[in-house]
């Protein structure tokens, strides 16, 4: 997310950030560097403008004259202001109200909406232990409404029946008085995808807006489409009280255009943040949070925050107190490591959120990739369970059979073997007295040239492949 932004900003920034002291001149280059970073990262001109305009009005005042390191305080006020353009804090769903809570969601076709009523419903059932009921009220797209039920029955809420005969504004009710009477805290009514803002669609989702008066409507917008995004939101936002924005396919987004513009155009809340197609993949989307990944910075209190929900912690903890005993770490509990990982996003999804990978060079992030890391896996799934539990058994023939069996080649099955055996070692040393420290010094050889391995860096998290022990402080 934000790669080509954070690039560009990262390279400008550093060339200010040793500056003793900022003139008119080095401050008016580096801000032609910020300005053309954000426009080519698709921001929308009017929050470019007011963006740069801030920024100067801040940097040749008091504030970075005083200080003892004028170009580290130069990087503090773009930090700022880039929060302040996305909007300084995460504003949460206004869920205080009397049961049902009633959700309207509204969206382009295609901007991922229906995905993200499974993917919300999901985060309301398990953070915030609230009792959901989804229903469609699209009927134009028999599909849409077969869609949600699948989904509500994978995200385990309740789905409401509905279909294309009735009227959106009927279906709506039934489910609000359904769930009135089943003491349901909150009822999630996905509409009609428009193609475009047509004047017709509009009037029907104003009016079902009117019937059922719901406390939050969420605008659903595809990340992708960039400062495009912005433009439909506020088009949305002339017609209905959007509450708050969705922003999907953020993953996918290189360029950050749309979670920079849309604020500043709709004065509208972005809410949530979706990061891939699971339906465990919405974020609460957090400004400080978003503006230090953007500047190269890394977002680890969301990564601690996955670590806490996503990692298996009886799983954890049966593997720590095996390795204690001195019981040894096998291919079993690897492969459980590299599930696990895939379950936090994976390798991209979690180097997006660690301090300093801006600077990591391209050659060294295309070493870890989460190709390499479902190839370990299907390497492993091929070895019968005596292979996993006594690697060392694994000989010229075994390998051959391995290889076939997992589509890799023989040399693939060494180096995860050599890996393993690597993790294996820092698992014995782990054991011993001091094992943490011992460990992370031992994450140096794990990691490919250039990607560090101290207590900061990645070795400091205890990962690729093994999850370590990383607690919030």
């Amino acid at each position: 997310m934000f790669e080509n932004l954070t690039d560009r900003l990262s390279k400008t920034l550093k060339n200010i950030s040793g500056k003793g002291r900022l003139t008119e001149d080095n401050i008016k280059d580096t801000l032609r560097e910020v300005r053309m970073a954000l426009l080519e990262a698709d921001v929308a001109l009017p929050v470019v403008r007011d963006f740069i305009k801030s920024i100067k009005k801040r940097a040749v005042g008091q504030e970075v004259s005083k200080s003892l390191s004028p170009g580290q305080a130069f990087i503090k006020i773009v930090q700022n202001e880039l929060e302040l353009a996305m909007g300084e804090v995460n504003e949460s769903l206004n869920l205080a109200v009397q049961p049902p809570a009633v959700l309207l969601m509204a969206g382009l076709q295609g901007a991922g909406k229906t995905t993200s009523v499974a993917k919300l419903a999901r985060l309301l059932k398990t953070k915030e232990k609230k009792s959901v009921l989804v229903v469609s009220a699209d009927v134009y797209r028999p599909a849409a409404i077969k869609q949600l039920e699948t989904l509500a029955g994978e995200v385990d809420v309740e789905f409401f029946p509905s279909d294309i005969t009735q009227n959106p504004i009927d279906i709506a009710n039934a489910a609000i008085d359904h769930a009135r009477k089943q003491f349901i805290d909150v009822v999630m009514v996905d509409t009609a995808g428009r193609l475009h803002v047509d004047g017709e669609m509009m009037d029907e989702i104003k009016d079902l807006h009117k019937a059922i008066n719901p406390v939050e409507t969420l605008f659903v917008v595809d990340a992708m489409t960039g400062q495009d995004a912005a433009n439909t939101a506020k088009a949305f936002n002339e017609a209905l009280p959007l509450t708050g924005i969705i922003l999907t396919k953020a993953d996918g987004d290189a360029r950050g255009g749309a979670a920079l513009s849309i604020r500043h155009i709709t004065g509208k809340p972005v809410k949530f943040i979706g990061m891939g197609e699971k339906v465990d993949a919405l974020e609460p989307f957090y400004p400080d949070r978003i503006a230090s990944r953007i500047l190269g910075m890394g977002d680890v209190l969301s990564l601690i925050e996955e670590l806490e929900t996503k990692v298996d912690k009886k799983k954890a903890e049966k593997l720590a107190k095996k390795v204690q005993k001195g019981k040894g770490f096998d291919l079993e509990d690897f492969r459980d490591q590299l599930v696990q990982m895939k379950s936090m996003g994976g390798m991209a999804g979690m180097m997006d959120k660690l301090p300093g990978m801006g600077q990591v060079p391209d050659a060294v992030k295309s070493q870890v990739n989460d190709k390499s890391t479902a190839q370990m896996e299907a390497i492993i799934n091929s070895m019968n369970k005596k292979e996993r539990a006594k690697p060392e058994i694994i000989k010229g023939s075994r390998k051959r059979r391995i290889a076939a069996g997992s589509g890799t080649q023989i040399q693939d099955v060494n180096k995860l073997l050599k890996q393993f055996t690597q993790m294996q070692k820092m698992m014995k040393k782990m054991s011993g007295k001091g094992g943490m420290r011992k460990m992370m010094s031992g994450m140096q050889g794990m990691l490919p040239p250039g990607m560090g391995g101290g207590a900061g860096g990645m070795g400091g998290m205890g990962m690729p492949p093994g999850l370590g022990g990383f607690k919030k402080k």
